[in-house]
C-alpha cells in the first residue's frame, strides 16, 4: 500500500524517521578545557533539530587509551531522542566537533572534541564511514562506565545489556569530575 509522495505505508523516509529513535552519542576531550568542551557539546547536541535531549552521564577524567603520552581525556555519554537519521546525525556531529576547533593531525591525536554515535536504537548500520554499535565500544570504559550510568539496560545489537558488557573493562583509571552541570 502507497501513502503521498510514492513511499509504501510505514516506510521511512531517507533523509530521517518518523518515530523518534534513542541514540546515544559518547564524548570526549584532551585539549583546551577538556570539561568545558563537554559542556558545551551537550549543550549543541540539545540543540539539536528534531532531537530531545533525554539525559547526560557523569563526566569522567581517565588517561587516554592505548598508553599515549597526551593529556588525559574527560569523557561522557548522552543519551538523545531523533528524527534525525544516522548519517545525517554523523554529519551533524562533526559539525559540532569542527565548531569546537577539532582538527584531525593524525589517528589518535588529541582533540578538543570527540563525538561517536555508540548506539542508534537497535540499528546496526555498516556504512563507508558510519559503524553502529561503535566497533571499539565494547573495549573502552570511558564508553561504557557512562552509558551504564544512564542506560544499564539497554542492548548492544548482537552482544548484551550494556551492565552485563562493563563487566568485561578495566574502569580502574576513571574517576568523576566534581561540579557536575547537568543540560537540559
Amino acid at each position: 500500500m502507497k501513502a503521498e509522495g510514492g513511499r509504501r505505508k510505514g516506510s521511512t523516509p531517507v533523509t530521517g524517521h518518523r518515530s523518534p529513535v534513542n541514540a546515544f552519542i559518547a564524548l570526549g576531550s584532551n585539549l583546551g578545557d577538556p570539561a568545558r568542551q563537554i559542556r558545551t557539546a551537550l549543550r549543541a547536541l540539545a540543540a539539536l533539530p528534531k532531537t530531545r535531549f533525554v539525559r547526560q552521564s557523569t563526566l569522567y577524567r581517565n588517561p587516554p587509551a592505548g598508553g599515549l603520552d597526551q593529556p588525559e581525556f574527560v569523557n561522557a555519554v548522552a543519551q538523545i531522542e531523533t528524527r534525525i537519521g544516522p548519517r545525517e546525525l554523523l554529519d551533524r556531529l562533526l559539525e559540532i566537533e569542527r565548531g569546537q576547533g577539532r582538527v584531525r593531525d593524525y589517528p589518535n591525536a588529541p582533540r578538543t572534541l570527540d563525538l561517536d554515535i555508540v548506539l542508534y536504537g537497535d540499528q546496526v548500520v555498516r556504512d563507508p564511514g558510519l559503524i553502529i554499535p561503535h566497533p571499539r565500544m565494547l573495549e573502552r570504559a570511558f564508553v561504557l562506565v557512562p552509558l551504564a550510568e544512564i542506560a544499564p539496560g539497554v542492548v548492544v545489537p548482537g552482544t548484551g545489556r550494556v551492565a552485563d558488557l562493563l563487566r568485561n573493562v578495566n574502569a580502574s583509571g576513571m574517576t568523576k569530575l566534581e561540579n557536575q552541570e547537568t543540560v537540559g
